[in-house]
């Protein structure tokens, strides 16, 4: 009977073990899902322009599937990846963030670029045609999980910076869930944006009360301002974001003047306020982030489109579609 209650009581010791191993992996996924805000947003505003513009019964299916990919990059490839140059090559780390921040930067300059300065171009012309829904659909679920594998490299690199774990098991699960939980809400959110019009056209034709009925149809009079908004936003947090990488990057190199210019702006506006200072300081920081990263990137574009653009057009035979 005493061995019995002895093994109990080992049982009972390591099941405390496991679960205070399970809280602390959530703490530090929340923590590192934290430090990941502004990609999040640059995510969930982005994704549902990709699907815009195609058959409703379509967009579902298309985010399921970008979010069988999301979850591809982040667990397959991305989370093995970020353990290996965390312990093996951490000097890497920094570099590969910047050349995420760089393609941030140039997508979003190529955008607003696009927009000032519109233009065709056949290839795209070619991938997009709504002549073939088919081939439409395909090619805006490659570019979706194409910007997320980008976005998601970031999140797992950033993640893995600020989480404190004394081994790599708990390194390697914290990062699962964070990829897990970061997907789940992001596409989540997605899929109720893109539907919410659908939901607005069902309030309008079948509301019993004459209130629901008028929030419908101000809903799907709503929507369409809502997705042009989301572009917007996308577009600037592009942007804010790649530029923040590259200025953090710079001053993790050595080179920490321009992130030092910002972060003494930022300061001296927020000073200049009595309350909020802490959101003026990150306001300016975002700001300035976010022209810095326009600039940046409106420099690569003759680089990416003269020289990069054909190398690798001549490499895999394919139009690169800039």
């Amino acid at each position: 009977m005493s061995g019995l209650l002895a093994l109990l009581d080992d049982v009972a010791a390591i099941a405390k073990v496991a679960a205070a191993s399970v809280d602390d992996v959530a703490l530090a996924a929340a923590k590192a899902g934290s430090k990941t805000a502004g990609i999040l947003i640059d995510d969930a505003a982005v994704t549902p322009t990709y699907v815009v513009g195609l058959s409703p019964s379509r967009e579902l299916p298309m985010i399921w599937r970008i979010t069988k990919g999301s979850l591809k990059n982040k667990l397959i490839f991305l989370l093995p990846a970020a353990l290996l140059l965390s312990n093996f090559a951490p000097w890497a780390m920094t570099p590969l963030l910047m050349f995420g921040g760089a393609y941030l930067c140039f997508e979003g300059a190529e955008k607003i670029f696009h927009k000032v300065f519109p233009h065709r171009v056949h290839a795209v012309d070619a991938d997009m045609s709504p002549r073939d829904p088919i081939r439409l659909e395909e090619a805006r679920v490659a570019g979706a999980i194409k910007t997320d594998f980008i976005l998601s490299a970031e999140i797992m690199t950033i993640s893995l910076s600020v989480i404190e774990a004394p081994n790599i098991y708990m390194q390697t699960a914290t990062l699962a869930m964070v990829a897990v939980g970061i997907t789940a809400a992001v596409y989540g959110v997605v899929a109720l944006i893109v539907k919410m019009d659908d939901v607005g056209l069902h309030m309008a034709a079948n509301g019993h009360l004459r209130a629901a009925r008028s929030f419908g149809r101000g809903l799907v009079r709503f929507m369409p301002h809502l997705l042009k908004a989301l572009s917007f936003i996308g577009t600037g947090a592009m942007l804010w974001v790649g530029g923040s990488i590259i200025t953090h990057g710079l001053d993790v190199l050595g080179w920490p003047w321009l992130y030092d210019q910002i972060h003494h702006l930022a300061v001296l506006a927020s000073q200049s306020v009595t309350t909020a200072r802490g959101a003026v300081q990150w306001a300016v920081t975002a700001t300035c982030d976010g022209i810095f990263g326009l600039a940046f990137g409106l420099a690569l574009i003759p680089l990416v489109t003269k020289v990069i653009g054909p190398v690798i057009a001549k490499a895999t035979g394919k139009p690169t579609g800039h």
